[in-house]
């Protein structure tokens, strides 16, 4: 699987869920309805600058703090088709891959990418190109059973169909 766009890169380790989807939307739980509140706290202009299929791009630890799922769907619900980071808070790496939303680890990722460069993410072979610098950057591929969820639109959808 083959996946491109542009990247919105945050040099900042850290980025907490409260800062992905501040608490006072949770009360909400409609991907179109958190999605007008995504990054809101971190990024005033996130939303006027993401299209369909972006990725979103930073440091270590990415999505530390509280445990929501309203991360994700948020993320999702702007338009966000993955995030690449150094590294993910565990909860949120799982609350990703249970939701069937990209969650890619690679080293060094944001000093590598700038703010709007096209990527190519080749999700299968663990391969990252820049198409905007012409550079590729490898990952460890996710493993098989993360794509079939994936595939599936998350893990409630794969038990579905099993």
């Amino acid at each position: 699987m083959k996946i491109k766009g542009f990247a919105h890169v945050y040099q900042r380790d850290d980025i907490n869920t409260d800062e992905i989807i501040p608490a006072r939307y949770l009360n909400m739980d409609k991907e179109k309805d958190l999605a007008l509140h995504a990054m809101e706290d971190l990024d005033k202009e996130f939303l006027k600058r993401v299209k369909r299929g972006d990725f979103v791009i930073a440091k270590d630890n990415f999505g530390c703090g509280s445990s929501r799922e309203h991360a994700i769907w948020a993320l999702r619900g702007s338009g966000i088709r993955a995030v690449i980071a150094n590294s993910f808070a565990r909860i949120f790496y799982r609350n990703a891959i249970n939701n069937g939303f990209l969650a890619i680890e690679c080293k060094d990722i944001a000093d590598k990418v700038s703010k709007g460069d096209e990527l190519e993410i080749d999700v299968s072979n663990g391969m990252i190109k820049n198409l905007s610098k012409n550079e590729e950057y490898s990952f460890t591929p996710l493993p098989e059973f993360a794509i079939e969820l994936m595939d599936a639109g998350g893990l409630i959808n794969y038990i579905k169909k099993k």
